[in-house]
């Protein structure tokens, strides 16, 4: 975490779609999920959501240049950080930090419950919210269809 640069951020709007759906397609790759949407299908969900005020985004920039993202809904009770992602060639960097320490300080009210799921297979993740604070609350199981 040494040398961090300096995020700075600015709260997204449907102009950001592209770039975010771009971002949020590498990370849906990154983290083994099974969502299958096309680019375009993510930036289509990212624009209703964000147009209807369902969730909101932040863009974190260094030097101009787009290097993460936070996605999140927020209720009465929590706020629910639905994504995090910073760009492959950055992570390890302290930037997912930087990025988290900007919504506790800057933007979320310190009032409300913070709420996060990660993949169980995603290591790095699971060891990622924990060192942020995130404590072990859930695990939900399932069971596939038979095919």
């Amino acid at each position: 975490m040494k040398n961090s640069p300096t995020l700075q951020w600015r709260l997204a709007t449907s102009g950001d779609c592209p770039v975010l759906a771009e971002l949020n397609h590498q990370l849906i790759r990154d983290e083994g999920h099974r969502n299958n949407m096309e680019v375009a299908q993510l930036e289509q969900r990212l624009r209703d959501w964000l147009q209807s005020g369902e969730y909101s985004a932040v863009i974190y920039e260094i030097d101009g240049k787009v290097v993460a993202y936070a996605l999140y809904r927020e209720s009465a009770e929590e706020i629910y950080l639905r994504q995090i992602f910073v760009i492959r060639t950055l992570r390890r960097a302290g930037i997912g930090r930087q990025a988290f320490a900007i919504l506790q300080n800057k933007i979320w009210p310190n009032s409300k419950r913070l709420t996060v799921e990660v993949l169980t297979q995603n290591v790095a993740g699971i060891a990622f919210w924990r060192a942020v604070g995130y404590e072990d609350y859930s695990l939900r199981l399932e069971i596939m269809p038979k095919t």
